[in-house]
């Protein structure tokens, strides 16, 4: 059914069937509205099927990479089927820009959001309501809004597509709480087929995503996470050695153009400083002025930079073809942030390298922010205990509990969340209701396991390319080495340097082999208690990535069972290789040698002034910054308020001592302040801006 059809049939009554009786488009006529509507003259790898699914109205879950044209896999479903199809998508930014590449296309679509007068947003309601639109674009919080819901199902949507749908998990690195109650609105807007898609969904995330939305049945698309062109690299580097090893990388031209991310702003401006001694190269950071960072962006983009240091916070943007390099000088958050920032690389097709330096040091980092933002349960516990169903305010109970402010700030925001307190928007507390320990528990176990599996890649003993492709659920394609990383090719093209194993460490190898012998596999730790004491967890790690490279070992992920949990875990099994190894016997495989530094300079040291995380702290303020302070707090009372929210959910006070010290005159300079994503200012920049510029 064409869209016209769809719209003639409409009454102003709620009628199923007009938004979903099509007839089910064969291979042709997806191939011919490709061409004649999108101007593709091809389908990319996976996207028939994909359309072809939700053309026969089944509900899907389609994860594949950025830049592999999933946006396509709703887009066309949507004009075969007819009628409007509606686009939740969390990030105004995002909506904007495909609703204007669909406009100019010829279709027609409309969006909602709170960036937007009211006029042209009830102009969008009236032209869904006469079936108009081939598309209605919507940001989730719309969903709260008194009627909205309501008039949606007034006129049945043709087809829901769900984008960036990890954001709907809990276990996603973005979850936000509109986006997970989206499953309660699904019913009324049926029988349209639910098409959620994201680039970045572990198989947790998966689940949890079909869970919430009440898809269990979804057919699922995993596809496109296996870059054959890419070499990648990992080693352990001293921090203070990083500088001078990227310079060491990208003085060969063949290394550029090249992006480096470096985990902080100082940091990214050091190495761009050490790295313009060789090339042309800027930072890039949301610190910067928006002219300054526009300008790196399109002098890279022309070619007239060759490397640009970017903060992983902040990414760069852009979709530079040629890039022959990406760096990493401190560990990643998570596998999937770390999957995206590398596959900025060779997106032309050509051989390019990746390389993530890394040392205790990061671990150190991460664990400071995790144990910031995660605090133990015994904190919260001793908040939660101190509740009663009496209200008292916020304030008067973290002084009687004697407890510092950011602390106790970020352990009542867990509570709050997870149903242990109830906070108005006046910050009057009473004691919640619901079990929190539980919930609370299980996120913040799964936040630290996205950095243990960060580190787990970092120690792995398979194949680079095949543990990230497994890691997003691909399993059929994780069986396959891809002949280029460090672990399939030690040694060739490689940063490090690999050397034969001395008499001691060839012991500790062989000790290895024989420990494993005659065995059905064992457990990492069961194995470490087999070797002698002298072998410790870092040695054993060491030999085996040595071993699994040769192939004379195997490292497997097991499970079993114990009292109705499945416990997971590693286990080394001995390969019919290593079984012929003779014991005593030298064989043939190669140790990394420790990398050594041309020079260390002093560690930078901290401004005393600042908090442990680089924010400002509140004897910073000037007077006048004061009352700048004091002007947010008043504002942010008056949100919460209308918003029936806490205020510390609109924003932190460390976030509103930041903004006063910074003084931002721009929604770029917002972007660029601790606690203000693109989501926040969005949201309330405007009116912070408002703020600064009156004060």
């Amino acid at each position: 059914m064409d869209a016209q059809i769809f719209h003639s049939r409409y009454n102003g009554s709620v009628t199923t069937e007009s938004a979903t009786s099509s007839p089910i488009a064969d291979s042709t006529s997806l191939q011919e509205i490709l061409s004649s509507r999108f101007g593709f003259e091809s389908f990319r790898a996976n996207q028939r099927e994909v359309c072809q699914a939700a053309v026969d109205g089944h509900d899907l879950l389609l994860v594949m990479p950025t830049g592999s044209g999933k946006s396509l896999c709703y887009q066309l479903p949507a004009i075969v089927r007819g009628g409007t199809a509606l686009v939740v998508s969390p990030l105004i930014a995002l909506i904007e820009d495909q609703c204007a590449k669909l406009n100019a296309l010829g279709f027609n679509a409309a969006r909602i959001h709170s960036g937007l007068d009211r006029a042209i947003s009830r102009q969008a309601c009236i032209d869904y309501l006469n079936g108009t639109l081939d598309f209605l674009f919507i940001a989730p919080e719309r969903l709260k809004v008194p009627g909205f819901p309501e008039m949606l199902a007034k006129r049945k949507p043709a087809l829901i597509a769900i984008d960036e749908a990890h954001c709907i998990s809990q276990w996603g690195h973005d979850f936000r709480p509109d986006y997970r109650t989206l499953g309660l609105h699904l019913p009324a807007l049926r029988p349209a087929p639910v098409i959620a898609l994201t680039a970045t969904a572990t198989p947790a995330v998966q689940r949890d995503i079909l869970t919430q939305l009440g898809i269990p049945q979804a057919k699922k698309f995993i596809h496109g996470f296996r870059r054959d062109n890419l070499a990648i690299e990992v080693l352990e580097v001293p921090m203070p050695m990083r500088p001078d090893l990227v310079a060491e990388i990208l003085a060969d031209p063949a290394s550029r153009p090249a992006i480096i991310y470096a985990p902080a702003r100082k940091r990214a401006e050091e190495i761009a400083a050490r790295l313009n001694q060789i090339c042309p190269t800027a930072a890039y950071h949301a610190g910067l002025p928006n002219d300054v960072r526009d300008s790196v962006q399109q002098s890279f983009q022309a070619g007239t930079l060759d490397c640009v240091v970017a903060t992983i916070a902040f990414g760069m943007g852009i979709d530079k073809a040629n890039i022959r390099t990406v760096i990493h000088v401190a560990l990643p958050a998570t596998l999937e942030g770390y999957y995206q920032e590398i596959g900025r690389a060779g997106r032309d097709g050509l051989p390019s390298r990746t390389i993530l330096m890394h040392s205790y040091a990061d671990q150190r980092t991460h664990d400071f922010f995790l144990t910031r933002d995660y605090p133990p349960v015994e904190t919260l516990d001793k908040i939660f205990r101190a509740l009663t169903p009496e209200s008292q305010t916020l304030d008067e109970l973290r002084l009687r509990l004697n407890m510092e402010e950011e602390a106790f700030s970020k352990a009542v925001e867990k509570l709050y969340i997870h149903g242990g307190a109830e906070v108005d928007y006046a910050n009057n507390a009473t004691r919640g209701a619901l079990p929190w320990k539980t919930s609370y528990t299980r996120q913040s176990d799964y936040r630290r396991a996205q950095f243990a599996l960060v580190q787990r890649f970092v120690d792995g003993h398979q194949c680079r390319m095949a543990a990230l492709v497994e890691h997003f659920g691909d399993l059929e394609d994780a069986a396959v080495r891809c002949g280029r990383c460090d672990f399939c090719s030690p040694g060739i093209n490689s940063v490090q340097n690999w050397r034969s194993p001395s008499r001691q460490e060839l012991a500790g190898l062989h000790a290895i082999l024989a420990a494993l012998r005659n065995t059905d596999g064992l457990s990492l730790w069961r194995l470490q208690k087999e070797l002698p004491d002298s072998l410790n967890r870092k040695d054993l790690d060491l030999y085996l990535g040595a071993l699994t490279k040769a192939g004379y070992v195997a490292v497997e992920d097991a499970e079993w069972i114990r009292e109705g949990e499945t416990i997971l875990y590693r286990k080394a099994v001995l390969t019919p290789a290593g079984d012929l190894v003779v014991p005593g016997s030298s064989f043939d495989l190669k140790l990394p040698e420790s990398q050594v530094s041309r020079s260390t300079p002093a560690a930078p040291s901290r401004q005393k002034s600042k908090s442990k995380d680089g924010a400002p702290v509140l004897s910073e303020l000037s007077p006048k910054a004061r009352l700048l302070e004091q002007s947010l707090r008043d504002w942010r009372a008056a949100q919460a308020k209308k918003l029936g929210m806490p205020p510390f959910l609109v924003l932190h006070d460390r976030t509103l001592t930041a903004i006063a010290f910074a003084w931002p005159k721009s929604m770029q300079e917002l972007m660029g302040i601790s606690g203000l994503g693109p989501a926040k200012v969005e949201k309330f920049g405007a009116a912070i801006l408002d703020l600064c510029r009156e004060s």
